[in-house]
């Protein structure tokens, strides 16, 4: 059993940090990494099981990443296209196209390597691969430990239910991925209503250049034209990121009640972002998700945790450059 203490290990660090506060990207890692001694430790298990039972799981290992990494491939690209046609060119919507390209261009450059024996690409090639590797590694702990936290359910009364704005149709209008949010919004309200105490809901969204009002106002029209009670939103109309969104409506809702408790509405792509945005703010509640449609999840969750990768440069451009470091020194 000593083969699974490792695993055992990481995974009581990750249940410590998720109980300290489950709004931390530390966590995901720690969870990343105890499955992945977990299998390693069953792995090394396998040298126990019966010969045919063994020799499968060896092919198992050898074609599911091959096949499992074309079929990446082909759905980033496929995505990427339907983004394109539906929305448009602008850069956010490529990145779903230029990861699977990429993840192509690595494959295409290994099997050049190998073919024609060069050093040189070999070495680049290598280097490529270790650095994807770590990327990916970070993106399944992203996507898999906010696919976990997006399960979170408030269970008890909050003061305030503070939903994220996120741009206008035409300058004035709210679109359907804002009327999911406020939707939920809505929902999480109508829940605690049901039991006598309604929380009070803030919009919170400052005015656009391109835009004819602030978001906080089109969505509290938008609420209020479907008969919700106009007494119970407050409009937060200064800001214009998602941490400006979290501090104005903090400062609103300390001054209102210092010990205040509230949920922060967004959607499901963006909610495990916004929930390290809101523990790095000191914003004293969990994120909840609204739906988004499902073509729009792949690149939109690409861009979220590009954001968090990008958010710790010094460790994680660091560690790239020791693995790429690592590559270069093991073809010496």
């Amino acid at each position: 059993m000593i083969v699974y203490a490792p695993a055992a290990l990481f995974f009581l660090l990750f249940g410590i940090g998720v109980l300290r506060d489950r709004r931390q990207f530390s966590n995901a890692v720690l969870l990343g990494i105890s499955v992945s001694l977990l299998a390693l430790a069953l792995l090394a298990e396998l040298r126990k099981a019966p010969t045919l039972v063994a020799e499968l799981v060896a092919v198992a290992i050898i074609l599911l990443p091959a096949v499992g990494t074309m079929a990446l491939v082909w759905f980033l690209i496929s995505n990427g296209l339907t983004m394109i046609r539906k929305e448009g060119r602008r850069p956010a919507n490529l990145l779903s196209l230029l990861a699977g390209l990429g993840i192509l261009a690595v494959i295409a450059l290994l099997f050049v390597a190998l073919a024609t024996r060069s050093r040189q690409l070999g070495i680049l090639a290598g280097t490529a691969v270790l650095v994807v590797g770590y990327i990916s590694f970070l993106f399944v702990c992203f996507v898999g430990y906010a696919f976990l936290y997006g399960r979170h359910r408030p269970r008890r009364d909050v003061d305030f239910v503070v939903v994220l704005g996120s741009g206008l149709i035409g300058g004035e209008r709210v679109p359907p991925l804002l009327a999911s949010r406020l939707d939920r919004g809505r929902e999480v309200y109508d829940r605690q209503a049901a039991r006598g105490n309604p929380p009070m809901l803030i919009t919170s969204g400052g005015q656009g250049p391109d835009e004819k009002l602030p978001e906080s106002h089109a969505m509290a029209d938008y609420l209020t034209g479907r008969g919700f009670p106009a007494e119970h939103i407050e409009r937060e109309d200064r800001s214009r990121t998602t941490e400006e969104n979290l501090l104005f409506s903090k400062a609103i809702m300390e001054q209102a009640k210092p010990d205040y408790r509230c949920v922060v509405v967004t959607n499901n792509f963006h909610a495990f972002r916004a929930a390290l945005t809101a523990r790095r703010t000191g914003v004293n509640g969990h994120v909840f998700g609204s739906p988004t449609a499902a073509y729009y999840w792949p690149s939109a969750t690409i861009r979220e945790f590009t954001a968090v990768f990008l958010s710790h440069k010094l460790i994680n451009f660091g560690i790239c450059g020791l693995l790429a470091l690592c590559g270069l020194l093991a073809a010496l």
